[in-house]
């Protein structure tokens, strides 16, 4: 599986978050745009197994196959670039500023929202051929998740509200786990293996993802739910987007770099002379005690 040590994990990951601040603006929107539409796709093939199969548990498990696709392209997600990016400034890579973050934050979050977008519009036209008649089964269980995941949390008050950040916190601590995921192993069964197991768990679990909801919320709307377009921004995406930043800085990025970021070697203590080196010919009897 060619297993990449976390030193070496470390290393690639702030390397990563450091080569996106170098990005023009018009790359920056199309990585991250064709990542939301992928995302948005595996989103509606996922729901459309649940709801057709009755097993949410296989939509779960089929739900990575875009996830692992997007980032396998290279493409961007907003809740990767919130665990990536301060890494990189935290690890003072040349270039990376704090400046630099938040305009690569908010380029990214407007092209998974155009892209998640553009996908709802046309599967609202592909649930309903058209507008021209009432939705198919998926997209009405669409819109039902749009309602309970509003509604739903505004009718519990402040702790409809903590649940939903505490949701966005999980989610994310398990999809910039799947980021991660692609940068440790140098196979594509290895990297397919890292990103899969966690956001399998995410999806199954019902945790809040903010580029998901850009999707699932819009089509909601469109196919007729009984929510707001407030409602989805005031009881889910905004408290997402805030609950997806903790959750992969607080338990991905910045556990993984002060657990292993890398160290300069400590200095001989002094008066301590080095110990000599063994003569080539001891070597393999040596060798041979160690084993």
């Amino acid at each position: 599986m060619s297993y990449v040590s976390p030193a070496d994990l470390v290393d690639r990951l702030t390397a990563a978050g450091a080569a996106k601040v170098t990005y023009s603006t018009t790359e920056t929107l199309l990585r991250s745009t064709m990542g939301g539409a992928i995302l948005a796709l595996a989103a509606a093939f996922a729901v459309t197994v649940s709801t057709q199969t009755g097993q949410p548990l296989l939509g779960a498990v089929l739900f990575p196959v875009g996830f692992i696709l997007l980032y396998l392209m290279g493409f961007d997600l907003l809740t990767g670039v919130f665990t990536l990016l301060p890494m990189a400034l935290i690890a003072r890579k040349p270039g990376v500023t704090a400046l630099k973050v938040l305009r690569v934050w908010s380029l990214v979050f407007l092209g998974n929202l155009v892209g998640a977008m553009t996908v709802a519009v046309l599967m609202a036209i592909y649930f309903t051929y058209g507008f021209a008649t009432e939705p198919s089964a998926v997209g009405q269980a669409i819109s039902e998740i749009g309602h309970g995941r509003t509604v739903g949390y505004a009718e519990y008050g402040a702790a409809g509200m903590l649940t939903l950040f505490v949701r966005g916190v999980l989610c994310n601590w398990m999809v910039s786990t799947g980021v991660v995921g692609a940068f440790m192993s140098d196979s594509m069964i290895g990297k397919i293996a890292c990103m899969w197991m966690p956001v399998m768990l995410f999806f199954y679990m019902g945790f809040e993802h903010s580029i998901v909801n850009m999707f699932l919320f819009p089509s909601g709307l469109l196919l007729g739910a009984d929510f707001t377009l407030m409602d989805y921004l005031i009881w889910n995406e905004i408290p997402t987007v805030i609950g997806n930043l903790v959750g992969g800085l607080t338990f991905v990025g910045l556990p993984l770099y002060f657990a292993h970021r890398r160290r300069a070697a400590a200095a001989a203590a002094p008066g301590l002379a080095p110990l000599p080196a063994v003569p080539a010919q001891v070597a393999p009897e040596l060798a041979g005690a160690v084993r």
